[in-house]
């Protein structure tokens, strides 16, 4: 058995594959296996994720029936998994060298933690890095936990021991299925932050990042948490309200802007050089 299993949900990103997986073999902790599943891609992806097994076992790859989303995805993927350490990596995605190998001694020296995880870094359409996102500590199941500013952060990683005490990943969700799982696993067991840049995030047009993605992201944030407040009965009726502002009060601050934008002391402002800030607005 492998000392770490890297799991990888793939729909239509078979490119982008082969940069993960140099990723993977440049890593300094070689015992490791990667789980591969295919979402019913319509690419070329099988093809590509085939020619790598083939030549290297510790590839392994699997393909649903029809496609099923990440949720189901995700979960059927821990229990393909062999290893008792697992952890995420999306196919357009990369860890840094040494991530491996700091994340399994970190598990080691922190038997109670269910969940490991570390920062994040920002990169281009390249894999070029750009900026780090620092994750937090969580101690309490206070708001921190509830992951709004990303808390909880790539490279995650878990105990399947301590996994396997929660519900696990729920396969109805569609997106943001991470921030249902991070929640449960914080809700059984200490965890543990490294404050180490171990993850490559890509950014493309096709990623969770664009506008569209992102909404929809937001979406299911709160349908994970209308999720955990039933776990736990408690009312997040005013934690929705700080967090959300509606259409409509969007809709009203744009009309706002835009009265601003057209008033004549404002346009004499701007001309008199009063309001640096107007050719932003």
């Amino acid at each position: 058995m492998s000392k770490f299993s890297v799991l990888i949900a793939n729909y239509n990103n078979g490119h982008f594959f082969e940069e993960c997986y140099q990723s993977l073999i440049a890593q300094t902790e070689t015992d490791w296996e990667t789980v591969i599943l295919d979402d019913g891609s319509t690419d070329n992806s099988m093809e590509i994720l085939h020619s790598i097994a083939e030549k290297d076992p510790r590839v392994k790859v699997y393909q649903n029936e029809k496609n099923r989303g990440i949720g189901y995805t995700k979960k059927r993927l821990i229990d393909l998994a062999e290893s008792e350490i697992c952890g995420f990596l999306d196919p357009d995605d990369a860890l840094v060298p040494h991530a491996l190998e700091i994340i399994l001694k970190t598990h080691a020296e922190n038997e109670e933690a269910g969940l490991v995880y570390s920062n994040l870094v920002f990169c281009d359409e390249h894999l070029n890095p750009k900026s780090v996102h620092k994750a937090k500590q969580i101690t309490a199941l206070d708001q921190s936990y509830y992951n709004f500013k990303g808390e909880i952060s790539s490279f995650a990683t878990l105990k399947k021991k301590i996994y396997q005490q929660t519900s696990g990943i729920d396969p109805f969700l569609k997106i943001a299925e991470d921030k249902d799982w991070y929640m449960k696993m914080c809700e059984t067991a200490p965890v543990k932050y490294i404050d180490e840049d171990l993850y490559l995030y890509r950014i493309h047009k096709n990623g969770i990042s664009t506008t569209q993605n992102m909404e929809k992201a937001v979406f299911w944030h709160w349908v994970a948490m209308i999720k955990m407040a039933e776990r736990r009965n408690i009312d997040i009726e005013d934690l929705f309200f700080e967090n959300y502002v509606s259409k409509n009060k969007y809709q009203q601050l744009v009309h706002k802007l835009d009265l601003v934008k057209k008033s004549k002391w404002t346009r004499l402002g701007d001309k008199l050089g009063l309001f640096k800030i107007f050719k932003y607005l």
